[in-house]
């Protein structure tokens, strides 16, 4: 984009017509040439006569284009320069979504707020008391400052009311999702004064007390859709029954497919979704754990007969066995019970289990006496003292502790009340990763991994405001794995390239700097119009 620049030299003002690129380092360089002069006794704009000619012929011979404008350099050295292009980014795809739509129904007073807190957590890792400072070099909606205390009155200003009424706003943006994987992380807290945070098993190992974050997440969307808070104190299976009530009250008994893993799977949470949950618009596709004594029933019946061409089913170009049969699961349900087996991954499982145990008896053969009490030797190998070797010890496998370790390597049981078909029963389930997927992001990219608040209002706030960050990410993830940019780019390269992009405010007058090669394939690849 060109614009004119008016530039005092001697005693005349020149009239430079300036164009904005980048060079080969990314770094924002200006190109001029002069185009004409101020009059110095009418003040008029006098233009050399090749410039005229070039605006005739562009059938413009009156007018200079609307395109520019002009400037003088003190105009310049006061305008405001602002990062736009990540702004428009995350503003036109949560747009896109309806977030921006469910954020402002719900919360009208200071959406605007939470939403660039949002995008701030997304776009650094820094605290959120240098939120303030971001914004005042971001394009962002008005919002004022955005100080530590402000920040904090956010936080603990938003009602159960609000979050509730926002993530109905934002299912029924979402009728697509027949499928919800369920899933449940922990975020730890530096705080002892939060009611929900318990010392208790930390999936992150930090030494810290947490809490737990169950999420709902679309399968056919990608995108996070309920999250709900609970105590180290209910057990990953015992979320279950809560979140579902409180997903099926805020959408009003929505009908559903949950896809759970084997964490999941409980007598008491199957006897909950087959016989407890109201009108029955609860279905679900679970993985069983080989500890329940169910699902090694499932494999021994199946393990004769399953190798056979005419259970071989192929799911992106990996075919694996796969059988379904109708069983009752009490004297009023019934399941469908789908047991798979894949020869290729059983066949790796064993082999790298006897490589593993190959080295370990090496290691015992040559030095016994320091690896006699190893607990994973002692596991796999016996060790005993004997007078007829060299080294005063026999070592000898434990051929029935490997065989048992094996029983069910490449097995998989799956449960459901609604899914018939064993193919697209497994094609669901694997789908379920965007839920831990999801869960990465949550924690590793926009700082929730550690809380770093000290009241119950305020956990609960930035969670909240996580979980929009969470489906802005979700978002962008989506599009940049469907357009194959994961290949040649990371989201933090595109969030660096974007941030270059910026806009120049003189007066009234916004400018935007010439998108680069780079920038303007991001935005079309995400369908983006660059806002003016």
């Amino acid at each position: 984009m060109s614009f004119e620049v008016i530039q005092k030299v001697g005693r005349y003002q020149y009239i430079y017509l300036a164009e904005g690129f980048r060079n080969k380092d990314g770094q924002s360089r200006q190109k001029r040439r002069p185009i004409g002069k101020i009059d110095p006794e009418t003040g008029h704009k006098v233009y050399k006569a090749e410039y005229l000619e070039e605006l005739r012929i562009s059938g413009n011979p009156i007018q200079i284009p609307s395109t520019q404008t002009m400037f003088s350099i003190e105009d310049v050295r006061k305008s405001s320069v602002r990062s736009y292009g990540l702004f428009w980014l995350y503003r036109s795809l949560s747009e896109r979504l309806g977030l921006i739509d469910a954020l402002r129904q719900a919360i009208p007073d200071y959406w605007q707020e939470l939403f660039m807190l949002a995008c701030y957590m997304i776009s650094t890792s820094d605290p959120l008391l240098y939120c303030s400072d971001w914004i005042s070099g971001t394009e962002s909606y008005p919002v004022g400052s955005m100080t530590s205390q402000r920040i904090s009155e956010l936080l603990i200003s938003i009602t159960d009311q609000q979050r509730n009424d926002f993530y109905k706003n934002w299912c029924e943006a979402n009728p697509a999702d027949d499928y919800l994987a369920l899933d449940i992380t922990s975020a730890s807290s530096y705080s002892e004064l939060i009611d929900d945070v318990e010392w208790g098993y930390n999936r992150d190992h930090d030494h810290l007390p947490q809490i737990n974050l169950c999420m709902l997440m679309g399968e056919t969307r990608r995108l996070p859709i309920y999250q709900s808070l609970f105590s180290e104190s209910q057990k990953d299976v015992r979320t279950l029954t809560t979140t579902l009530s409180q997903f099926e009250a805020i959408t009003e008994n929505r009908a559903i497919t949950v896809v759970m893993d084997k964490g999941f799977y409980s007598k008491r949470n199957i006897d909950f979704l087959l016989n407890d949950t109201g009108n029955g618009t609860v279905k679900f596709l679970i993985a069983v754990p080989f500890t329940a004594a169910f699902s090694k029933q499932q494999v021994e019946s199946e393990r004769k007969d399953i190798d056979r061409v005419e259970n071989t089913i192929v799911i992106n170009d990996n075919s694996m066995r796969a059988v379904t049969k109708e069983r009752s699961w009490d004297p009023q349900n019934k399941i469908y019970t789908h047991v798979y087996y894949s020869a290729v991954k059983a066949m790796g499982i064993r082999e790298d289990l006897y490589a593993s145990i190959a080295l370990l008896r090496e290691k015992a053969t040559e030095n016994p006496e320091k690896w006699i009490n190893d607990e994973e030797c002692r596991k796999y190998l016996v060790i005993r003292k004997s007078d007829k070797q060299a080294s005063g010890y026999t070592v000898s496998i434990r051929n029935d502790v490997v065989e048992k370790s094996l029983e069910t390597a490449g097995w998989v049981v799956l449960i459901s009340n609604d899914i018939s078909d064993a193919k697209r029963a497994m094609s669901i389930y694997r789908d379920k990763d965007v839920v831990e997927k999801g869960f990465l992001r949550l924690k590793n990219s926009i700082d929730l991994g550690r809380l770093r608040v000290h009241s119950d209002n305020a956990a609960q706030g930035k969670l909240f405001v996580g979980f929009i960050a969470s489906v802005i990410m979700s978002g962008i993830n989506q599009v940049m794995s469907d357009k194959d940019l994961y290949r040649k780019y990371t989201m933090k390269e595109l969030q660096r390239i974007l941030a270059k992009l910026r806009i120049q405010e003189i007066h009234e007058h916004i400018i935007i700097a010439p998108l680069t090669k780079e920038q303007r394939m991001f935005f079309e690849a995400f369908d983006i119009s660059l806002g003016e």
